[in-house]
């Protein structure tokens, strides 16, 4: 109870904007835990692509700083809401820059360790990492073409 205190307390000193931010980002969690489930993860990129603008041509470095301001609200919404994985994190914070306007990079990456494949995601702006704190991605190999289904192939 006293940490829900503490984090509705920490909501109301946000300024409107970032309250803003981080109902869309609860949102666009929620909707992407739900679109990963029903459509899979090509046509639920599509689909956030659809709802999305078009954004700028190259990533600029003025828009970093409002990246790190969307990214930090939807890490603290994450927080905060359910468990999620880091390809729903990914997913709804690269919609939610595409929706201002800010050329992000969805990438996936993997690796193998222990003789455990692990696969990950992260958001990148003009070469900066938005949607982590530490260096996990450093670990993955980026996926150099888009990820499709195997089901989408033919022989």
């Amino acid at each position: 109870m006293k940490a829900m205190m503490q984090a509705w307390r920490g909501f109301g000193r946000l300024s409107a904007r970032e309250r803003w931010i981080v109902v869309q980002a609860c949102a666009a969690l929620a909707a992407t835990r739900g679109g990963l489930r029903i459509c899979g993860f090509p046509r639920w990129k599509a689909i956030l692509e659809a709802l999305s603008r078009a954004p700028a041509s190259a990533p600029e470095a003025s828009a970093i700083p409002l990246a790190r301001t969307v990214a930090r609200m939807e890490a603290a919404a994450a927080r905060h809401l359910f468990r999620t994985s880091c390809l729903e994190r990914s997913l709804a914070l690269w919609w939610l820059l595409r929706r201002r306007g800010v050329s992000a990079e969805l990438r996936v990456g993997a690796r193998k360790q222990d003789r455990n494949f692990e696969a990950h995601a992260w958001v990148e702006v003009a070469g900066a990492v938005l949607s982590e704190t530490d260096d996990t991605h450093l670990g993955f190999r980026p996926f150099e073409a888009p990820v499709i289904s195997v089901k989408g192939q033919t022989s």
